[in-house]
C-alpha cells in the first residue's frame, strides 16, 4: 500500500487470522495511539471475521481531526470497506486420507457430496487414494460412516 500511495500521510492497518482469532496485529503508523488501529480491528471483530487485513491510507487534508475526529474516521471507513466488500464463508475443515478399493468410489463420493467435504487430492487407480476435508461440524459422523460402515483405512493428516 506504501507503494501504491506513497505521498499518504498514514498507512494504518489491522488484521486477524487463524480459526481461533488469537492471530491479530494492528498499526497505527504514527497516528495517536490506538486512535487507528483500535478502530480498524474494532470492525473486523464486531462482524466475527477473521483471515483478512483492512488497511486505511489517510493523506493530510489540512484539517485537524483530533483524537475523537480519528477514532470515528478510521471506524467509519473500515466499517464501510466491510460493508463493500462480499464476506465469504468457509466451514472448517479437518483433512483425513482415504485408501480403498476402487470399487467402493460411488459410496465414497456419495458420502463426500452428502455432507459437504472436500476433495483435496486423488489418485484412482485399483487401489485409490484420496485426501479430504471434512467439515468440522460433522467430522464424527463422516468419520463414522467412513471407517466403521465402509471399513475405510482413513487417517487424519497436515500437510
Amino acid at each position: 500500500m506504501k507503494e501504491e500511495h506513497p505521498k499518504a500521510a498514514h498507512h494504518c492497518f489491522a488484521y486477524r487470522i487463524g480459526t481461533d482469532g488469537n492471530t491479530f496485529r494492528s498499526n497505527d503508523d504514527g497516528e495517536p495511539s490506538g486512535s487507528a488501529c483500535k478502530p480498524i480491528l474494532g470492525q473486523i471483530d464486531s462482524k466475527q471475521l477473521t483471515d483478512l487485513a483492512v488497511v486505511v491510507v489517510r493523506y493530510f487534508g489540512g484539517t485537524l481531526l483530533g483524537v475523537p475526529g480519528l477514532i470515528n474516521a478510521y471506524k467509519t471507513v473500515a466499517a464501510l470497506a466491510l460493508q463493500t466488500t462480499p464476506i465469504i464463508q468457509k466451514a472448517i475443515e479437518i483433512k483425513y486420507r482415504l485408501q480403498f478399493d476402487y470399487t467402493r468410489m460411488n459410496e465414497v463420493m456419495m458420502i463426500a457430496r452428502k455432507y459437504n467435504c472436500t476433495v483435496l487430492d486423488q489418485q484412482m487407480e485399483l487401489f485409490c487414494r484420496m485426501d479430504v476435508g471434512i467439515p468440522k461440524a460433522s467430522h464424527e459422523l463422516v468419520l463414522l460412516l467412513f471407517k466403521e460402515i465402509m471399513g475405510l483405512d482413513i487417517h487424519e493428516f497436515h500437510e
